[in-house]
């Protein structure tokens, strides 16, 4: 029998319903904030991720699918969809469009990863970009709206946390300062972090062996060596998120994973997914577009959500029969009511009342299987209701049986339809 590959997975019926919720919840914060929707290519040149992700990434060194197509091309599936999102940006110049361009996209990334609890080799994201803007108003509504949606979806308390990584004009004496302190404990450390130690140190603050917590603990502080302006930037943010009521934690460790962040990081975890706790992960990229090639400046931020993790911290707090409702399941009894139970059905769905219709002349069965389903109102249909123009709505719940018209019963799972 052929299995689905090791690190991805089918997402089947009533699962899936809680997907579409989400996704849902997602379309409609970002309409509020006015986002409009990119959809970019699933694979991309591979240069896009080594010049944008950066070559001394786990992401780029060790995860990426990769492969040389019939030209000779170096193609990639995206393992992420930021670089994506500005090349496309440049591409179809969107700098001369006036104001900020919101994006919000929602779609599949792949890494070749070691599969573990939330984490798949295909896995999905909902992710947001800003482009346009240096100010830290973005980042704070940005901030907002993560809190936002995460709450409506339905993640009780999200944690966020925040941190400055710094720009070109402070970071580099940072890094220099950070490397020598690294020389002397490099040696103690696990072996990514030796290596990272000599390439990108900054990736060691983002260790994540127990061991080495002490370690990188002691290790000098980002917030201690920001220039003035990325200090009045965060400390703007930070201001604007304490107007908002927002709770928050600062952690100068929180580097996150890629190059090409600059100024305010971010992340919020939660803590039903144990170990592996983050939900979600972004921040500034100021000079990403200049190093994919745009001769105009066009400063932004973003944020990914990673909806398998996201899915995993509320579909046990969703009702199974609100993640999968049933409306209504019809009981045809008889081939004229076949046929009238088609039509009526139809007009149902019209008015957007989820409908089945029994396949099964038996009543009993037919009846267990409305139960099965959840069904929140069967109708019993037969010639006699034909004939009358009355409808037998069983409440499913409650063990009730009402007889209405055509009209009394659209008006009353409508209503139902509403609630």
């Amino acid at each position: 029998m052929i299995k689905a590959v090791r690190g991805t997975r089918d997402i089947l019926p009533p699962a899936s319903a809680v997907w579409n919720y989400v996704e849902a919840v997602a379309h409609e914060v970002f309409r509020t904030y006015n986002y409009g929707e990119i959809r970019t290519p699933i694979f991309e040149s591979t240069e896009l991720f080594a010049r944008g992700v950066g070559e001394e990434t786990d992401i780029v060194s060790n995860e990426m699918y990769t492969w040389v197509d019939r030209d000779d091309a170096s193609l990639t599936l995206r393992p992420e969809n930021t670089a994506s999102v500005i090349r496309a940006a440049i591409e179809h110049r969107l700098d001369q469009i006036p104001g900020l361009k919101k994006l919000f996209y929602i779609g599949p990334m792949f890494r070749r990863e070691r599969p573990q609890k939330g984490r798949y080799r295909q896995f999905s994201q909902i992710g947001a970009e800003v482009v346009g803007s240096e100010s830290p108003i973005v980042d704070a509504e940005v901030l907002e709206m993560v809190i936002e949606l995460l709450t409506r979806c339905g993640v009780e308390e999200p944690h966020l946390i925040i941190n400055s990584v710094g720009c070109p004009k402070c970071r580099p004496a940072f890094i220099a300062k950070l490397r020598e302190r690294l020389q002397e404990v490099k040696g103690t450390m696990c072996d990514d972090c030796q290596r990272r130690a000599g390439t990108n140190p900054l990736r060691v603050l983002d260790c994540k062996v127990p061991a080495d917590q002490p370690i990188v603990d002691s290790l000098p502080s980002i917030l201690d060596n920001l220039c003035p302006e990325c200090s009045t930037h965060f400390a703007t943010v930070r201001e604007l998120l304490d107007v908002r009521g927002i709770t928050y934690e600062i952690r100068p460790r929180l580097v996150r994973g890629l190059d090409y962040y600059t100024r305010t990081t971010f992340e919020v975890v939660h803590g039903a997914l144990g170990a592996q706790n983050s939900v979600l992960g972004g921040g500034r990229y100021d000079g990403l577009a200049e190093s994919l090639g745009s001769r105009v400046a066009m400063p932004g931020i973003g944020f990914s959500i990673g909806e398998d993790r996201l899915v995993m911290t509320i579909e046990e707090k969703l009702d199974a029969t609100a993640r999968n409702r049933l409306d209504l399941f019809i009981v045809p009894m008889g081939d004229e009511a076949v046929k009238h139970s088609a039509v009526l059905a139809r007009d149902l769905r019209r008015a957007g009342v989820v409908v089945e219709v029994s396949t099964d002349r038996k009543v009993k069965r037919a009846m267990e299987l409305a139960n099965k389903l959840n069904a929140r109102y069967a109708l019993l249909l037969g010639d006699n209701e034909i004939a009358a123009g009355v409808y037998a709505l069983k409440d499913m719940g409650a063990a009730e049986q009402k007889n209405l018209t055509r009209d009394e019963l659209f008006a009353a799972l409508s209503v139902g339809v509403r609630g």
